[in-house]
């Protein structure tokens, strides 16, 4: 038995892999990178060269604003105003210096702008994924064109550069760091400024293309937020640097400093926001000058936008032309994939415009030549909808024309060029995503014998590698592992439904989840998606309406108090779950932070740091209490909650609270040392003690249950306290070891909200319980022996059984507990503070273990907690005829448990692959629709991983422990 529950979730699983693999494949393409290398006919490409070397300074995550000479309004002391000195040479050399808004690409994470940088190409959104371990980059771009050039390449600073760009840079002029210990603000800094100006001091001038990669910035942004006086010191200490750069550079050297991404308010980034995708850019050249012309250029050429809160325009670029900018006047080939556009100031150098027109037409034979390679590659079909458009912009470029309709014209090839690949890769495979539709539709209906759905996979592997062989030519972009996963796991849900057919009856479509089907359906529209953090504690009151209802019905005034009296208090925590907020980009001005103590400040709020040991105190207590109803506070609970729960639960706040400390400088920065190893101490012994103490107490002893022996004369009665809730209570204490693991990594707002929906929790469990007795009672009455309800046997058949409403609110519960953790379907909402709990530094594999527990922990928790739905306040049954095995009723409904919050995860998976996909060429598909779509497979993922844990490991082990207690 216990090999076919499980073999049956496990199967569900598979069919969620299977569904999520065909559509994402269909969904989320990848680019084609070409291998291709640009080569020039002449050795100075066509244009002479205006400088020999070149120094390019990346200051991580620099916003355009925090150097603008227009600043938006409000003004913050901490960021404007401080990095002075591109305006002020601006303002001073306006020919040597330009200052530009440059867009960058989204994702906006740093591998992916450093690629674009190099080769001038676009990222695809799911090569965001690859931010932590990126592969060398293949293709052509300006490293690759210096190096093959016999030019020396030193570098400093984010250690990102070599993984992508190995054996490039000269060793002896090679200085990386790590990149993804957000917590150290300096070292990196300080590396790169103590190995940067040795090299321009160097009389002999041995590098000819320097990079420097500052993080500061971006940390300072990561752990406190933008506005922080660390903020202002680390600009400030920038500008010094910049300073110092410009009094040691040569004449013949252009110097470029830009931001790779900008930040959000609260310092984060990732996604294609626009304080996110706005960076920095400047610009300089000491010697020659950048522009020569009196002319103005012509206004055709230039684009410009707006900052947020600025009341004029500035100049505003695409970052990757700083590419094709820098190779020309470098005297270099532009990269092969290159698809920037040079900048025209920089090359407006006579009267006639012709040094700009020869850069452009440079410019637009390079990307025009990689349009038709790619045209000709595997990958070329894509290109098809838009061909046309980029031929006719193409042509337009050759007939004779005046001198600014020229260029303009020549600027127009190379935006439509860059507007098609956009769309291009954004492209989508209709068949492989309804290949995965339809995997995901089964696998809601899918629930039988597991023999049955192996035989019948089989048989639809090999259907679906036959229909690959004969129809493979017809299905582009499809192979045959897809068929063969499409047919084996289709033909096995088919199997499964027709095995046991649904039986619909009046009564059954009573039960249709109207509230799981509003909410799969509500994805369609992006305001849903914007505001289902808000929707969401609606729909989860709405769902425990019936029970109340009930209770006004209830037999007795028992029952009927605690029903109200539960639903009240289950109601009280949904509430106040609802305070902790953070807020979607897309959502303001109506929405206002909560879970940090500001929108640009990233620390708890005081009352939250003085409530968080008080709270991890007092759970434990709360937990005992609910226990105490059933007396199931006795057994290994007299000291788990004590003693293996309270600690670790004290220790998480202790160690967030160390970390608020340490980020706000309480005792001030002599202190910064002692916390980081103090909370890393606390952090490891609180995750040491619950797994190991924690653990193995309860594996051991899992049991809540005290024996009472009494003497009444010659007779001897046995009193088995606890008895009433034997498997409930046990995995409770089983599931209160995973909440202590999500809520050691979780921060404080988080804690007291993982704190409140453990009390709802089980609040709704009483709820569940007590309606089930109110329905036990009235079914007795409704049969010719009222007394049955008297006899644990016969009323454990008047007990309705589990139900999928009885689920919606556990599913629910995790959904509210997700947003109110302080998270949003929303790369930049990602806490990676939580990357760094265990260890200083980002340690594969506890990085990602710690930022996962953050991120999806909240749905994890719920959906293992499931089966209590099935356990709570079930007793052993006598063996009888119906009942061969005491535990045999809580195993099945256990697995039905499981299976219903699989399918509630899974519908809204559906739901959001649906609107995916039917709205992929809506203008927030990648803004929107993608990012929540990604969401669903990762809570589908997390939910299919609790069930089987929980139905494999605790009902197995509980149910297992009772059975033999309680055996004859």
């Amino acid at each position: 038995m216990v090999s076919s529950r499980l073999g049956l979730l496990l199967w569900v699983f598979l069919i969620h892999l299977a569904g999520i693999y065909l559509f994402t494949r269909g969904f989320l393409l990848t680019r084609l990178s070409l291998s291709d290398l640009s080569t020039c006919s002449n050795a100075d490409c066509g244009i002479p060269p205006t400088h020999k070397r070149a120094i390019l300074l990346i200051i991580d995550s620099l916003r355009f604003d925090f150097i603008t000479p227009n600043p938006p309004t409000p003004l913050s002391p901490f960021y404007h105003g401080v990095l002075t000195l591109p305006r002020e040479l601006t303002a001073k050399h306006p020919k040597h210096s330009f200052i530009f808004n440059a867009y960058a690409d989204p994702p906006t994470t740093t591998l992916q702008r450093i690629k674009g940088i190099t080769t001038g190409s676009l990222p695809t959104f799911v090569d965001m994924g690859n931010n932590f371990g990126g592969s060398s980059i293949a293709e052509d771009s300006i490293l690759r064109q210096l190096k093959m050039s016999g030019k020396k390449l030193a570098f400093m600073g984010d250690d990102t550069w070599m993984s992508v760009f190995p054996g490039t840079f000269e060793p002896n002029m090679t200085f990386p760091y790590d990149s993804f210990n957000v917590e150290d603000l300096h070292t990196v800094d300080e590396g790169v400024i103590r190995h940067l100006f040795p090299l321009l001091e160097d009389p002999s001038k041995p590098f000819d293309f320097l990079i420097g990669h500052f993080l500061g910035v971006d940390h300072v942004g990561h752990r406190v937020g933008p506005d922080h006086p660390s903020m202002k010191a680390k600009l400030q200490q920038m500008n010094d640097v910049l300073n110092r750069v410009v009094e040691q550079m040569d004449e013949d050297t252009l110097l470029v400093v830009l931001g790779d991404h900008g930040m959000d308010r609260s310092g984060d980034h990732g996604g294609d926001g626009t304080l996110e995708t706005s960076s920095g850019m400047w610009i300089y050249s000491k010697g020659a000058p950048l522009t020569e012309s009196s002319n103005t250029v012509p206004s055709g050429t230039l684009q410009f936008r707006k900052f947020p809160g600025c009341d004029i325009r500035h100049r505003s670029i695409q970052q990757i032309d700083i590419l094709p900018t820098m190779s020309l006047l470098l005297g270099m080939p532009i990269p092969y994939n290159n698809l920037g556009t040079v900048i025209p100031e920089l090359f407006w150098r006579d009267p006639n415009g012709q040094t700009l027109e020869k850069a452009l037409q440079i410019n637009a034979a390079q990307v025009m030549a990689y349009l038709d390679t790619y045209r000709s590659s595997p990958s070329g079909g894509e290109l098809d909808e838009a061909w046309n458009n980029i031929q006719a912009a193409w042509s337009a470029t050759l007939v004779g024309l005046t001198r600014d309709v020229k260029l303009v014209t020549l600027m127009n090839f190379n935006r439509v060029a860059l507007a098609a690949c956009r769309a291009m890769w954004a492209q989508f495979n209709p068949l492989l995503m309804a290949l995965g539709l339809s995997l995901l539709s089964m696998s809601l209906c899918a629930a039988c014998r597991l023999s049955i759905a192996v035989q019948a996979g089989i048989g639809g592997t090999v259907l679906g590698v036959f229909a690959y062989l004969v129809l493979g030519n017809y299905m582009p972009g499809v192979n045959a592992l897809d068929c063969a996963l499409f047919a084996a796991f289709l033909a096995s849900s088919i199997a499964l439904i027709v095995s046991t057919p649904p039986d619909i009856t009046l009564e059954s479509l009573k039960s249709t989840p109207v509230l799981l089907i509003i909410h799969a359906i509500a994805f369609l529209s992006n305001s849903f998606t914007f505001w289902e953090d808000r929707v969401v504690p609606f729909l989860l009151i709405s769902s425990i309406i019936p029970y109340v209802l009930t209770g006004f019905t209830a037999p007795n005034t028992r029952l009927r108090y605690r029903i109200l009296g539960f639903s009240l208090l289950f109601a009280i925590c949904v509430r106040l779950i609802s305070i902790s907020s953070i807020c979607r980009e897309e959502q303001q001005p109506y929405c206002h932070v909560t879970f940090f103590a500001s929108s640009s400040l990233p620390s708890p709020p005081l009352p939250v740091v003085y409530l968080a040991i008080p709270t991890a105190l007092l759970l434990p207590y709360d937990i005992k209490r609910f226990l105490r109803i059933t007396r199931s506070d006795n057994g290994v609970t007299t000291y788990f909650l004590p003693f293996m729960l309270a600690p670790p639960l004290v220790g998480g706040s202790v160690y967030w609270i160390m970390e608020w400390a340490d980020s706000a400088s309480v005792f001030g920065d002599g202190w910064t040392s002692a916390l980081r190893v103090g909370r890393t101490l606390v952090a490891r012994m609180a995750f040491g003690w619950v797994i190991l103490g924690g653990g193995t107490l309860w594996w051991l002893v899992p049991l809540c249950l005290n024996v009472e022996v009494s003497e009444q004369g010659e007779k001897r009665q046995v009193q088995v306290l606890g008895y009433a809730n034997a498997f409930g209570a046990p995995y409770l204490l089983f599931w209160s070891t995973s909440l202590c693991l999500v809520y050691i990594c979780t921060q404080l707002t988080g804690q007291l909200v993982l704190a409140l929906a453990t009390v709802a929790l089980i609040a709704f469990l009483e709820v569940l319980d007590s309606v089930r007795d109110v329905k036990g009672i009235e079914a007795a009455f409704t049969t010719a022996t009222p007394s049955a309800v008297l006899d644990p046997t016969a009323s454990s058949s008047l007990s309705p059984p589990i139900q999928f409403a009885d689920i919606v609110p556990i599913s629910l519960l995790g959904l509210h507990t997700f947003y109110g953790t302080g998270h949003q379907s929303t790369i930049s909402s990602l806490q990676w503070k939580s990357a760094f709990l265990l260890t200083p530094t980002a340690t594969y594999p506890w990085s990602v273990v710690t930022v996962v527990l953050n991120s999806v922990g909240p749905i994890f928790l719920l959906a293992l907690a499931a089966p209590l739905a099935a356990l709570w306040n079930r007793p052993p049954l006598p063996k009888s005829k119906d009942h061969p095995e005491s535990d045999m009723q809580v195993k099945g409904e256990s697995t039905l448990a499981a299976l219903g919050v699989m399918i509630y995860y899974s519908a809204l998976l559906l739901g959001t692959s649906v609107s995916a996909a039917i709205l992929r060429r809506h203008l927030m598909v990648w803004k929107v629709f993608a990012p929540r779509f990604m969401a669903a497979v990762l809570e589908l993922l997390a939910v299919d991983v609790a069930v089987l844990i929980g139905v494999g490991v605790g009902v197995e082990r509980v149910s297992r422990r009772v059975s033999r207690m309680f055996k004859g």
